[in-house]
């Protein structure tokens, strides 16, 4: 029996302006679901944060939500996931999201899918993990997060080979194929994600 293989996706609990994002957020759910990939996201159940959820629990796959106590308070914590893990505090459910997940991606999202998704960066940078990271570029969402790397690359800030701490995929379906590639099946017994050093 194959172990689940387990992707964190950093993404809004807002829906954004266009449709587009919610379409994607939708088939990023489906496909993980149809793939056997467990989904790890932030617990809530609005925004794309929700669709994503529904759409890889509509699939038959397995979601992890992991959210803090006092934003149980202030958005909706998805009640119908696989497992709702309640944290106490913001830095702690960064830390298990990183725990549970082999891969990361960002997905359309606010100031906290940016700081999720530069904290992982950083841990790679820091040589805290090889996990891959993937920034999905819907609609052209990432380019200003890329401008903002190239311009400390520039500045002297970040190093050349920041660009390769992470992989920009344009389209759903590339970062599908992305994952199933990075992420062979595992032996159950190889279970426990190997690069937990935070």
């Amino acid at each position: 029996m194959a172990a689940y293989r387990s992707v964190a996706v950093f993404c809004g609990s807002r829906l954004g302006v266009q449709q587009t994002f919610r379409k994607a957020a939708e088939e990023l759910g489906a496909g993980l679901g149809r793939a056997g990939l467990r989904l790890v996201y932030g617990g809530g159940s609005t925004g794309l944060m929700g669709a994503l959820a529904n759409a890889a629990l509509a699939a038959g796959g397995e979601v992890i939500g992991v959210i803090p106590e006092f934003l149980t308070r202030l958005e909706a914590a998805h009640s119908g996931v696989t497992e709702l893990v309640i944290t106490e505090s913001m830095h702690a459910r960064k830390q298990r999201m990183f725990a549970l997940a082999d891969a990361f991606v960002m997905f359309p999202g606010g100031l906290g899918t940016l700081d999720e998704t530069i904290e992982v960066i950083t841990w790679r940078q820091l040589r805290l993990h090889e996990k891959p990271i993937f920034l999905c570029d819907i609609a052209g969402f990432a380019q200003p997060i890329l401008a903002a790397i190239e311009a400390m690359i520039a500045e002297g800030f970040a190093p050349v080979e920041a660009r390769s701490f992470f992989e920009v995929v344009r389209s759903v379906p590339l970062l599908l194929q992305r994952l199933e590639a990075v992420l062979p099946v595992l032996p159950a017994a190889s279970e426990g994600n190997g690069s937990e050093r935070l």
